[in-house]
């Protein structure tokens, strides 16, 4: 079995009333190219794409999903409206952190459906190519977010020097100042790698973040 690497690093548009959409991807950074497929389609375009390890299994592939209007979970009460997935490979230093703005969307270990009611509606995906030493950072700042998970399956293997994603799995919701965070990760590109930075903050926080 070939190790599972994370190569894609891409934002992708997709505007109100259309099927199809727009990427930047780390290949061509100049502009904007047209998406090769509509996104209703299962495969051939880059939502599909970057989340075929979520919507379907492969032994060493495991992830952590989000989602304010979680799959499946009916009526959920959550002041977040934060939406992604952490992806990583348990066979490589390898891993993704998906962010992106559709509601009830990927179902975990369910084959690619697009939500046909979310065509009306513009979205974004960002993809980021990480190293699994960025995961903690990450979760430092979705941890003032609270979002709601709804499907992990990353072994504590993976995370043991990881305090504050243990903190986002187990659901733990800080307590203390401070409610703001800037966190920074950079992408995996031995040549190039881009740096990200994260800001968030919690609903006890009175700032804005400008």
């Amino acid at each position: 079995m070939k190790t599972r690497q994370y190569k894609f690093r891409a934002i992708v548009y997709k505007a109100p009333a259309q099927n199809t959409g727009k990427i930047i991807h780390a290949g061509a950074i100049q502009s904007w190219d047209d998406s090769p497929r509509p996104f209703t389609a299962v495969h051939g375009h880059s939502f599909g794409k970057t989340l075929e390890h979520v919507v379907g299994t492969h032994a060493s592939v495991k992830f952590l999903a989000y989602n304010n209007v979680p799959p499946g979970i009916p009526n959920v009460k959550t002041k977040s409206n934060s939406k992604g997935v952490i992806i990583l490979s348990t066979a490589a230093d390898s891993a993704a952190w998906v962010v992106h703005t559709i509601p009830g969307f990927p179902t975990a270990k369910i084959p690619y459906n697009w939500p046909a009611a979310e065509t009306a509606r513009g979205h974004l995906l960002i993809c980021l190519t990480i190293s699994k030493s960025q995961i903690n950072a990450i979760a430092a700042s979705l941890l003032l977010v609270q979002p709601v998970i709804h499907y992990n399956d990353i072994p504590e293997t993976e995370t043991a020097r990881m305090p504050y994603f243990k903190k986002l799995a187990e659901g733990q919701t800080p307590i203390i100042p401070p409610f703001t965070s800037r966190r920074t990760v950079r992408t995996q590109n031995a040549r190039a790698p881009v740096t990200v930075h994260i800001y968030s903050k919690s609903e006890s926080s009175k700032y804005d973040l400008n």
